[in-house]
């Protein structure tokens, strides 16, 4: 069965480099160069991963549920690789300066739990790192090519929650964390990628359908014509 949670990599690869400076930011913020135990939580093929050991002093542990993803993962020294569930990490309890979670939280469910185990295995004063859409908030001008309601449908069939950004610094700090929240600085041009995305999730014949029709309207549009933005929760949670 494919994972739903597992885009192509080479999706995933754009994902990465799109959100590079947002996550720069947020890592700088945290001082990244002093953190010593990293988790890549839900690192997938390991996009960020090698960057989270280029720019921290100490390993970086990437955890995935995906075993297969995670043999895709290159070598590096001060790198580890493990498979398991954000429900009930592998590991032991206060262990990491940061855990960084990016486009991986929305599939983790009951994200109540996977907090409390992020909260478990992290150490005193360490922080989390997150980037999570809200596909509930995705903006899109003009109506005919808004495929929202095509998103919200799909990632419901997969089990993921297209509003884990706006619940997170809710769940986060009920769970005792100090949180600050962010967002992106700047609305980009509409991707043609933005499609391919949709396309890797489970859409009945007929939303395949609408979702070709949508692609041809949208390649007759300017990338000044048409506005397609995903609003991204951008957030620093530190553990007291």
């Amino acid at each position: 069965m494919k994972d739903r949670s597992l885009p192509s990599a080479k999706l995933l690869e754009t994902q990465a480099k799109w959100l590079y400076p947002a996550r720069s930011r947020l890592l700088r913020k945290i001082g990244i160069a002093h953190k010593q135990r990293v988790l890549d939580l839900g690192s997938g093929y390991g996009m960020v991963t090698g960057e989270l050991v280029r720019r921290s002093r100490g390993y970086v542990l990437a955890l995935d549920c995906n075993l297969n993803s995670l043999r895709e993962i290159e070598f590096r020294p001060n790198l580890f690789r493990i498979a398991g569930s954000s429900a009930k990490l592998p590991l032991k309890s206060e262990v990491f300066d940061l855990i960084f979670c990016q486009c991986s939280l929305l599939w983790m469910a009951p994200i109540e739990t996977t907090i409390l185990e992020i909260n478990r295995v992290l150490a005193p004063a360490g922080n989390l790192v997150v980037l999570e859409p809200d596909y509930e908030g995705l903006i899109e001008w003009p109506d005919k090519i808004a495929t929202r309601h095509l998103w919200l449908n799909a990632l419901s069939r997969s089990a993921a929650d297209p509003a884990i950004g706006r619940k997170l610094p809710v769940f986060l700090t009920n769970a005792g964390f100090e949180v600050s929240t962010y967002l992106l600085d700047r609305i980009d041009a509409p991707s043609p990628l933005r499609f391919e995305f949709l396309m890797d999730l489970p859409l009945t014949d007929a939303e395949n359908d609408e979702l070709h029709e949508i692609i041809a309207r949208s390649a007759n549009l300017g990338p000044t014509q048409q506005i397609a933005h995903l609003p991204f929760f951008l957030i620093v949670a530190t553990k007291r």
